[in-house]
């Protein structure tokens, strides 16, 4: 892990890289309400960054398990997004810039979540719904997989 403070310098100079995954189950995706930043107090997808010598599909299972307590099987590659965010978890003056690379993935065995401290709750939705973040959206569109 890298240090907080050589984190802070990271974010205010480079673009983070980042997977981000939608998980579908039985013609709906989760979506969980975030408690901070960045989209604190949105319905947003799970993800995070990736760490050096993690390969994507490490870094998939790592972060549905951190996030939403299961494991996860790839279905497909869903594309690469770059979100810009004013505000993230450490205060910069540049804001956030995140590439994140988003995968459709399902349930390995069971859909019991659990959810982490950076989450307070859950929703399946079935359809794309007009509130949600214009990036959260663009993913759900792309993955192609529930009607908006």
């Amino acid at each position: 892990m890298i240090p907080n403070e050589l984190y802070q310098q990271i974010l205010e100079h480079m673009p983070i890289f980042c997977i981000d995954i939608v998980l579908y189950h039985q013609g709906k995706v989760l979506l969980t309400y975030r408690t901070q930043e960045p989209a604190i107090n949105q319905w947003w997808i799970q993800g995070g960054r990736v760490f050096k010598n993690e390969t994507f599909s490490q870094a998939v299972q790592r972060l549905a398990k951190r996030e939403i307590g299961i494991e996860v099987e790839i279905i497909t590659q869903i594309g690469t997004y770059e979100v810009f965010f004013e505000q993230g978890i450490f205060e910069t003056k540049s804001g956030i810039h995140d590439v994140a690379v988003c995968f459709l993935v399902k349930p390995k065995d069971s859909t019991e979540i659990e959810l982490d401290q950076t989450h307070t709750k859950w929703k399946w939705i079935g359809r794309i719904e007009s509130d949600l973040d214009p990036y959260v959206k663009k993913v759900l569109e792309d993955a192609k997989i529930i009607l908006s």
